[in-house]
């Protein structure tokens, strides 16, 4: 079935009884013969379940076609999926608001009076709701300016995981461990992101220690040695190994590789290889790694 097919079954899905009623009793009201009055308060309220019938069927020809984009293209277009969301929620905001105005009018109402007296109202509600327009606030400058689009793999303080959706008032989010995390898009943009999608590559610190009892000569030899098992790895780039520092029970050395991919699993299995060789390499030429250990003087 195609998207226009998908699309037009939905409208007709989303076609009312009531319209389809008042539908009738109008077509009636053609033929048949009614007081004047009759067929006006007949002709006004076909117009405005009409109007009202408008309003359902564009704005759920514009969710359907939301849904079925956002279906297509999450993968391969998180950010353009972020922001058409948000510009169907404000097409079918302005869609019921232009269309409410015309119903009004057409039941004779004053608009400009109406629109005035909204005016006022509006401050006094935008006061009483405003942390709820903060947040809306907030989902349209994640929109614009995107700090992260569905798909993004994000930290926010102590939580991590993969963007899921950006509503208007929150922002959901998928954690490791399997549940779904949920953060006011308000709080979310005043927190510290982190962005792990975006990553061209990734830095990499570990250290190791050996034993004190090591000879000089072996120690000297270990920068080369960690240097030469790095290398071996395709995609990992080399940057130092230094003899760090003096530990409490351990000679230590830092080491800092790039791997030139953001993938987690990619460094995981890069980092294991790297260890089992330095274990290897270690084995071969009888050097120990430290362990937690104290000596007690007995006098």
């Amino acid at each position: 079935m195609s998207n226009w097919d998908d699309m037009a079954l939905g409208i007709v899905k989303g076609i009312h009884n009531l319209f389809l009623l008042t539908t009738s009793v109008y077509c009636g009201s053609l033929i048949l013969t009614f007081p004047d009055d009759v067929k006006t308060y007949i002709s006004k309220a076909f117009m405005t379940i009409l109007l009202f019938q408008m309003a359902l069927v564009g704005s759920q020809a514009v969710k359907i076609y939301i849904d079925k984009y956002r279906k297509q293209k999450v993968a391969s277009h998180a950010a353009a999926v972020t922001t058409l969301v948000s510009i169907g929620f404000v097409v079918r905001s302005l869609l019921w608001s232009l269309l409410l105005l015309v119903a009004l009018d057409n039941l004779g109402i004053d608009i400009t009076a109406f629109i005035a007296g909204l005016g006022i109202s509006g401050i006094a509600v935008a006061l009483a709701v405003q942390n709820i327009l903060g947040d809306l606030f907030a989902s349209f400058s994640i929109v614009f300016d995107k700090p992260f689009v569905i798909g993004d793999f994000i930290i926010v303080g102590d939580f991590l995981g993969t963007v899921e959706y950006i509503g208007l008032k929150t922002t959901r989010i998928r954690s490791l461990s399997g549940e779904q995390l949920i953060f006011s898009n308000g709080d979310l943009l005043q927190s510290r992101i982190r962005n792990f999608k975006r990553m061209q590559e990734r830095r990499v610190v570990f250290s190791i220690g050996v034993l004190y009892q090591t000879p000089l000569e072996k120690l000297r030899q270990i920068p080369e040695m960690l240097r030469n098992t790095i290398e071996e790895q395709s995609e990992a780039r080399f940057e130092r190994a230094h003899f760090k520092e003096y530990g409490t029970y351990a000679i230590n050395f830092e080491i800092v590789y790039w791997i030139q991919t953001p993938d987690y699993n990619a460094y995981m299995d890069i980092q294991q290889n790297i260890n089992l060789a330095i274990y290897q390499r270690f084995e071969d030429n009888d050097i120990q790694f430290a362990y937690p250990t104290q000596t007690i003087m007995i006098k």
